[in-house]
């Protein structure tokens, strides 16, 4: 069994893994329930967001914390059935996103967003799928003078600091470049080097080809069937048990449930999203996101995606309409919007921890576990990074940036 290896998991983490791991002569096979990206990769803004270095954290101002805990804010909405369950999390996530923490998150943030253009650029020749991507980036329009100025001086400093391009958009501009808006904003940036992908599910897809074609295989299957098998690992599909001598946990939000059986216990949570695709593209020539209004539209192959912004909830907890009807609202006062595609909005739980990094390494007690997982809005962006480092890791090789920072031994 040298050189094999599981991948637990088929969304955009767990097959980049794979194609890497793939690409370094092992035998690997991609085990999931459902076909490639058709989970929480499935349902995104479907950007591969170069500008992201600061990851999205949790809110210290008192104003907005009240607008949320009122239900004012469509940026946030919760589950108060879920929050018992949530508090430590939710805490150690508001700590690490003071001043004397965050900095710190940042950078080991930017190690890995900077490598994300070039790394998705690699599987997107591998995988022939230059018809998905749309360069241009995304435009972050502000209603208000006062967030506009705050939001310009953000633009000008990842600029400075991280080489981040963007233009900063007044009134005027924005209405000329997107003409199709109904109402003025006071500004807008426009974050230049972000990729626009048409499909994200089938991007994945596309990157699923690849590793076929590399040699990997897919196969149908319960991970919470994996168990321990001599000196390696096996797991039952559709096709019989498999067996390799790794084993690489990146099941998204899910992770947390089958590392629990084995002793482990992550601070995972997740934070729910929802998107409602409509027929055409309204006019856009680009994504664009109201920020105040937590919606976020975007020209997809399928028509416009409508997103929401955050829900925190329970993983099982049944859907709540209420982010997607303001957004649906938001966007028809914005848009010449067409009908609805679907009939029911799309539900996505993206899977989050408190220091905002994810975890990316060796299992701390078990031989030939990896565990990938833990990366919140950015898991689409940054698949192609996280899956070449850990494959550079269990091949043995020096890793292409310190992978101390995402260590899953940092939990203890």
């Amino acid at each position: 069994m040298a050189k094999s290896a599981l991948v637990l998991g088929g969304g955009m983490v767990g097959v980049c893994t794979a194609w890497h791991l793939a690409r370094r002569g092992f035998d690997v096979t991609v085990v999931d329930r459902r076909a490639p990206g058709q989970e929480t990769s499935y349902g995104n803004a479907g950007l591969i967001q170069r500008e992201c270095v600061e990851p999205y954290n949790f809110p210290h101002d008192f104003s907005r914390l009240l607008g949320i805990a009122l239900g004012r804010d469509n940026t946030v909405h919760y589950d108060m059935r879920a929050m018992p369950g949530l508090a430590s999390r939710l805490w150690q996530y508001w700590r690490q996103s003071g001043p004397k923490s965050y900095p710190a998150v940042v950078r080991n943030f930017e190690a890995m967003i900077r490598h994300c253009l070039t790394e998705h650029e690699v599987m997107i020749r591998a995988a022939g799928a230059q018809d998905l991507i749309r360069p241009g980036g995304f435009k972050l329009a502000l209603q208000s003078p006062r967030a506009f100025a705050h939001e310009a001086r953000r633009a000008e400093f990842l600029q400075q600091e991280f080489g981040v391009g963007s233009t900063i958009m007044d009134s005027d501009m924005l209405a000329r470049a997107e003409p199709a808006l109904r109402e003025r904003f006071a500004g807008a940036i426009h974050w230049t080097d972000a990729w626009a992908v048409r499909d994200p599910g089938g991007l994945v897809s596309r990157y699923a080809d690849a590793l076929q074609q590399a040699g990997g295989r897919l196969a149908t299957g319960d991970a919470a069937t994996l168990e321990a098998d001599g000196t390696g690992w096996r797991v039952s599909t559709t096709q019989g048990p498999i067996r390799a001598e790794h084993a690489v946990v990146a099941l998204g939000p899910w992770s947390g449930r089958l590392l629990r059986g084995m002793g482990y216990r992550y601070p995972l949570f997740v934070k729910r999203g929802y998107h409602t695709h409509y027929a055409g593209d309204a006019g856009l020539s680009t994504a664009v996101l109201d920020m105040k209004a937590g919606t976020m539209m975007v020209p997809m192959n399928m028509g416009l995606r409508v997103t929401t912004g955050v829900e925190f909830a329970a993983l099982d907890a049944p859907p709540t309409p209420v982010q997607m009807r303001r957004s649906e609202r938001r966007a028809r006062q914005l848009l010449s919007l067409g009908a609805r595609i679907e009939p029911t909005p799309w539900l996505g739980n993206r899977p989050a921890l408190p220091d905002m990094v994810p975890v990316v390494g060796a299992a701390p007690r078990h031989r030939g576990l990896w565990l990938h997982f833990g990366h919140a809005h950015q898991g689409f962006t940054l698949g192609p990074v996280t899956g070449r480092l850990l494959a550079e890791m269990m091949n043995g090789e020096t890793p292409y940036f310190d992978p101390q920072p995402y260590s899953p031994a940092r939990f203890g």
